[in-house]
């Protein structure tokens, strides 16, 4: 495994091997790896590709100062993971070498209504900072294909639209959710958990669960409301649950029994903020393209 810290040194090793005929793949983190991540570097490197693990946590997309402080910073760990799975380069870059001119007055992405609901909405300007920071890695990297977990559902949507607003040659693959044995969503966040925390986070899963076995065509305000009742009798401070088309994240209070839909949750446990989802519907929707036309680029 090759270690970069400097952009520049790691697009001229790209550069020679894309120029042999070798394809990229790419695997964006914030570090404190678990499964999950490396499911996506499997993934890619059965794929083929030469794969390249980012780890760099982004101070533009924490709306929250105390989150970004707390955030869990784990390097050495996860370089002995990355190492065990055979990853071929690692790029690990100082904050200055992703914005060498600071981290104000940044580009502005105009995403729609993406950054109006759910994850947008809750989190002001944290897709700002995700399409700041993954804009600069895609540009470094320049990767064929890019790996992604159906976790950030509303996130993947984000970066399909960045990849289009960027005439990006990059394809994004997005894997499903890895899994504890439990049902509880691999997540960066659940090292934060007390044990007793941890058990309890299950219930989120366990809660759309029961909203994807109570669906049915018609009104879906009395089942939403039944979730986040479950969800606040476990003790949860519930952010949202809510029920979207699959196709376009569009919120919805309807089923008419053919559209493909998803249930999305995020909610605090022990001042933690766990998100989950899970299509709720027979119809599997894969890859999701979010065109151009969800906004414009502005200064």
């Amino acid at each position: 495994m090759i270690f970069f810290k400097r952009a520049d040194l790691l697009q001229a090793h790209l550069n020679k091997l894309t120029a042999d005929g070798a394809r990229i793949g790419f695997i964006p983190t914030m570090g404190a790896l678990h499964d999950g991540h490396l499911e996506l570097i499997r993934l890619s490197l059965n794929t083929g590709n030469i794969t390249v693990c980012s780890i760099f946590v982004n101070p533009t997309q924490f709306n929250n100062a105390t989150d970004f402080n707390k955030y869990p910073k784990t390097l050495e760990a996860d370089i002995s993971k990355l190492e065990s799975v055979n990853t071929d380069i690692v790029f690990v870059p100082e904050v200055a070498g992703i914005y060498p001119d600071g981290i104000e007055n940044l580009e502005t992405f105009n995403l729609g209504y993406l950054e109006t609901i759910l994850e947008g909405s809750s989190r002001p300007g944290h897709f700002q900072g995700v399409c700041q920071v993954m804009k600069r890695l895609l540009t470094i990297v320049n990767p064929h294909l890019l790996f992604m977990g159906q976790k950030d559902y509303q996130q993947c949507m984000v970066i399909t639209w960045l990849l289009c607003f960027m005439n990006s040659r990059t394809q994004l693959i997005t894997a499903p959710t890895v899994r504890q044995p439990d049902g509880l969503a691999m997540s960066s966040r659940n090292t934060r958990l007390s044990e007793e925390g941890r058990k309890k986070a299950v219930s989120i899963y366990e809660t759309i669960l029961f909203v994807k076995t109570s669906l049915k065509p018609g009104e879906l305000n009395g089942l939403l409301s039944d979730a986040r009742k479950r969800l606040n009798e476990k003790g949860f401070s519930v952010d949202y649950v809510e029920i979207a088309n699959a196709t376009d994240l569009r919120l919805t209070d309807y089923w008419d029994g053919q559209a493909p839909l998803i249930c999305l949750v995020a909610a605090f446990l022990e001042e933690v903020r766990l998100i989950d989802n899970m299509i709720v519907t027979p119809a599997a929707v894969d890859n999701t393209v979010i065109t151009p036309s969800a906004g414009q680029h502005n200064k």
